[in-house]
C-alpha cells in the first residue's frame, strides 16, 4: 500500500476563475466520501490551501464534475462545487459562470462532444440548478481554440471568445426572475436602518443594493469589516426570503455562496486593482460584488447574467443607476475593469413585464494542466 492515492483531473482557467475539472466516473458517488476527497485535493481547511491545489481565494477554490448527459436537450451534465477555504465543506447551492465557460472546451477536448470545426455548440445541463446553458466554443483542428483577440478584464492577454447563452436560467433557483414579486424590496437591518434591494434570480440568485445606501461610493477596491458585516446581514435576510437558510444569522453555515450581494452605483472613474484607469464614459454602471463575504476581484459570470437581467426590470435599483450606451449590452465596471454582458429583452404584459431573448456573456478559457492529482490515503 502506498501513502498516496491519485485521481485524474484537469486544472483549467474559466474566465476569471480557476478550478479542477473531473470526469464524474473518476470520482466516488455524491456524498460524504466525494466531498472529503474534493476538500483534501483543494487543501482545505487552511487559509492558504498550502497542502492542496487551491489558490487560497474563493475564485481559485472551485471545481466542475462532468459526464455525458442523461437529458435529450443537453450534451453534458455539469455539477459545480465551491470548496470552502477555512472550513472542510463543498457548496453545491448554485452555479459559477466563469467555471461554466470551461465546461464546453473540456467536453470537446475530452471527447464527450464531437468537435465541429469553426464553432461547436455544447448544451450544458447544470445539475445544481436544473437549467441548460449553451456554449458557443471556437474549435480549430478538432480541439477547443485557445488563441484569439478577446480580452477579459482580470485575465492577462487575450484568448478565443466563448459565448455563453444563459437565457434558460431565469428563475432556475426560485422559479421566478423576481422571487418576491417586487422590483424593489426594503430590508430592515437590526440597527433599524432600511436598505433598498432588488432580489433577482437569473444565472444565480443575487441581491442588488445601491452603494449609497451603505454609505460607500461604488468605486472601491476594498471594504472595511463594518461594511462587510452589513452586507452579510443583507445577504442573510435575503437568503431567508429565498428559502436558502432558516435564519439570517445562519446564512454562512446553510448557504455560504448564495445569494451574492452586489453594490451598484452610476458610472464613475476609478483605479482598477491592476492600477489601470476605468473611465466613466466606457461603462453603464459600477458594481462591487461580495462573494463568500469577500470583495470579488472582478464580476462573477452568473452575477453578470443576473445584473443584466435586473437592468431591464423597470424601476429596479439597477435600472435606476445604469445608463444604456448599447441596446443589447450592459457594460459593467468592476474592480478589474469593464466587462460586457449581453441582454436582448422585450416587454410583456405580465409581471415582471420583461422577457429575454438572449442573456449571457463572453469569456475565454484555457487548459492549464492535466494528469493525476495526489492525496494522502484516508485513515481507516
Amino acid at each position: 500500500m502506498t501513502d498516496q492515492l491519485t485521481v485524474r483531473c484537469v486544472l483549467m482557467r474559466g474566465g476569471t476563475s480557476k478550478g479542477l475539472y473531473f470526469h464524474e466516473a473518476d470520482l466516488p458517488a455524491p456524498g460524504a466520501e466525494r466531498d472529503a476527497l474534493l476538500v483534501r485535493l483543494m487543501g482545505s481547511p487552511d487559509p492558504l490551501q498550502i497542502d492542496g491545489l487551491g489558490g487560497s481565494r474563493p475564485i481559485t477554490s472551485k471545481l466542475a464534475i462532468i459526464a455525458p448527459s442523461t437529458r435529450e436537450d443537453a450534451d453534458v451534465d455539469y455539477t459545480f462545487g465551491q470548496v470552502e477555504i477555512d472550513r472542510a465543506g463543498v457548496g453545491y447551492a448554485g452555479n459559477c459562470g466563469n467555471i461554466s465557460a470551461g465546461v464546453g472546451p473540456f467536453a470537446i477536448d475530452e471527447g464527450l462532444v464531437d468537435a465541429v470545426e469553426g464553432v461547436t455548440l455544447v448544451r450544458i445541463h447544470n445539475t445544481n440548478t436544473g437549467a441548460v446553458m449553451t456554449a458557443h466554443v471556437p474549435v480549430r483542428a478538432g480541439k477547443a481554440a485557445v488563441l484569439g483577440d478577446f480580452a477579459v478584464p482580470g485575465v492577462p492577454g487575450t484568448g478565443a471568445e466563448i459565448v455563453m447563452d444563459w437565457s434558460g436560467t431565469v428563475g432556475a433557483k426560485t422559479g421566478a426572475l423576481l422571487p418576491t414579486g417586487n422590483p424593489v424590496d426594503e430590508i430592515v437591518l437590526e440597527n433599524g436602518s432600511v436598505v433598498r434591494a432588488t432580489i433577482c434570480d437569473a444565472g444565480n440568485p443575487c441581491v442588488w443594493v445601491p452603494a449609497a445606501d451603505l454609505g460607500v461610493d461604488g468605486g472601491e477596491v476594498d471594504f472595511s469589516e463594518t461594511v462587510l458585516d452589513v452586507v452579510r446581514e443583507i445577504r442573510g435576510k435575503a437568503a431567508a426570503q429565498f428559502g436558502l437558510c432558516t435564519d439570517w444569522r445562519r446564512v454562512d453555515d446553510e448557504s455560504p455562496g448564495l445569494p451574492m450581494v452586489g453594490l451598484v452605483a452610476p458610472p464613475g472613474g476609478y483605479r482598477t486593482v491592476s492600477g489601470t484607469t476605468a473611465d466613466a464614459a466606457d461603462m453603464d454602471l459600477r458594481v462591487r460584488l461580495i462573494f463568500m463575504n469577500r470583495l470579488h476581484e472582478s464580476i462573477a459570470g452568473t452575477a453578470s447574467v443576473c445584473l443584466a437581467a435586473a437592468s431591464r426590470v423597470r424601476s429596479s435599483v439597477v435600472d435606476a443607476v445604469a445608463t444604456r450606451r448599447e441596446p443589447d449590452t450592459v457594460l459593467i465596471g468592476h474592480p478589474s475593469g469593464i466587462t460586457p454582458a449581453r441582454v436582448a429583452a422585450h416587454a410583456v404584459s405580465e409581471p415582471p413585464y420583461v422577457s429575454f431573448d438572449l442573456l449571457g456573456f463572453s469569456r475565454t478559457a484555457r487548459r492549464l494542466m492535466d494528469g493525476a492529482a495526489y492525496y494522502p490515503r484516508p485513515a481507516a
